[in-house]
């Protein structure tokens, strides 16, 4: 452990506070608030840490910060405890460490070292980069995405670190929510639960940290969209969606109240509760329909309208298995960007399952596949993901449209190419 301290060697410093408390691995990752995955890759050498996150584990795990020493980067031969790849090893614990000094190092002296390294401009700059990664990402690939995302999340929590008590922790503590919740939404797209999970989590912390409740609230009615939507899990997300009203308030703006109200929707639909979950949508009918609703407030970039809330009112309609409904609710939003083709794809697998449940077989399958193609050529496993659940649901008889959807997906597990 003195050797693991000297070297900032995190993951020997963890593995041996669970071995001396007695605790499990799943203990572990409990008394970490992180999930049980990741703290098996940090434990075994190949997840690598930022700044903010050896700071985080080494608090949760009471341990001084002034202990972990930076003296070297090599291990004692007799504390090797397993065969992990030793160049990987030293790399994060170069990495760690140095950036952990550019952190903690001693500032220098004179009338504005509280401002060492940030100034007004910083916050701006760390939100115009999230927004242009944001723009990138309705015609690019997640894959290619991530990893400047998640380089530009180690900025922003550095340069927060260095922003403690100045004029611009706050700010910098917004842009750094906005930088997590961007990479929480491509490592759902990849499939990555774990880590989309933390991200969120890190961009409800720093929102609150920031002291702005429409982001808290926007952060946090967005991990439930995300428990809702990708993790099919409901009922966790309607209790965000409760947590996140509470914040929120009565007397916010009516573009906060009318997408939570429709996130509530799903999630209540996701439960089978029609009446709930016409009362949330009626609800945000009568907030959209507000003279105030006019300007959407900051997150919320775009106006949330009528049209909008018709696209959740299809939503819900697919979830409850009212076909007539959702394609008449359709029909009255509006489309998305062509821009966008991701989320194109997404609305034509939620449209595909009305017209399954219709049934209308043929347009049904037309659509999931063109779905699946655009799902496999920005390689997004959210799209693929709901494809195949589609598949899964549907219950109809047999064609040579569902024949050839199977084929497809079959394809991509096995990699062989599909004729014709």
């Amino acid at each position: 452990m003195a050797a693991a301290l000297a070297t900032c060697d995190m993951p020997t410093i963890i593995e041996g506070v669970r071995v001396a408390r007695g605790w499990s691995q799943g203990d572990l990752a409990r008394a970490l608030t992180y999930s049980q995955s990741w703290v098996s890759r940090v434990v075994n050498g190949q997840q690598s840490l930022t700044v903010s996150q050896v700071h985080d584990l080494a608090q949760r795990l009471e341990i001084p910060l002034h202990l972990l020493r930076f003296g070297g980067t090599g291990r004692q031969e007799g504390h090797t405890r397993k065969a992990v790849n030793p160049t990987r090893r030293r790399d994060s614990s170069r990495a760690v460490a140095g950036s952990t000094l550019l952190a903690t190092a001693p500032r220098p002296t004179g009338e504005h070292e509280e401002y060492h390294g940030v100034n007004e401009t910083t916050a701006p700059a760390l939100r115009s980069i999230t927004g242009g990664q944001r723009r990138m990402d309705a015609t690019s690939s997640a894959r290619h995405l991530l990893p400047g995302a998640a380089a530009h999340v180690h900025l922003a929590e550095q340069m927060l670190g260095n922003a403690r008590g100045t004029p611009f922790h706050t700010e910098l503590s917004a842009a750094a929510s906005e930088a997590s919740g961007f990479a929480a939404w491509l490592n759902a797209d990849l499939g990555d639960m774990g880590s989309a999970r933390m991200h969120y989590r890190t961009a409800v912390v720093r929102a609150r940290q920031a002291g702005m409740r429409l982001l808290d609230v926007y952060m946090l009615g967005s991990l439930a969209a995300f428990e809702i939507d990708v993790a099919e899990d409901p009922e966790l997300g309607l209790g965000l969606v409760q947590e996140a009203e509470h914040v929120l308030g009565p007397s916010a703006h009516p573009t906060a109240r009318a997408w939570l109200a429709c996130i509530s929707a799903l999630a209540h639909a996701g439960t089978g509760d029609r009446v709930c979950a016409a009362r949330a949508i009626r609800h945000a009918e009568r907030e959209v329909a507000s003279p105030d609703n006019a300007q959407p407030p900051w997150p919320w970039v775009f106006a949330f309208d009528e049209a909008k809330v018709a696209g959740y009112r299809a939503l819900v309609g697919v979830r409850l298995r009212s076909p007539h409904e959702a394609r008449a609710a359709f029909a009255e939003a509006v489309a998305p960007s062509p821009r966008n083709v991701k989320q194109s794809a997404l609305l034509k697998v939620e449209l595909a399952s009305a017209h399954a449940e219709a049934g209308d077989v043929d347009e049904a399958f037309r659509l999931a596949q063109e779905a699946l193609a655009t799902g496999v050529r920005f390689g997004s496993e959210r799209v693929v993901g709901r494809v195949r659940s589609f598949r899964r649901r549907y219950r109809g008889p047999g064609a040579l449209c569902v024949e050839d959807l199977d084929n497809r997906l079959s394809s991509l597990v096995t990699g062989t190419p599909i004729r014709g």
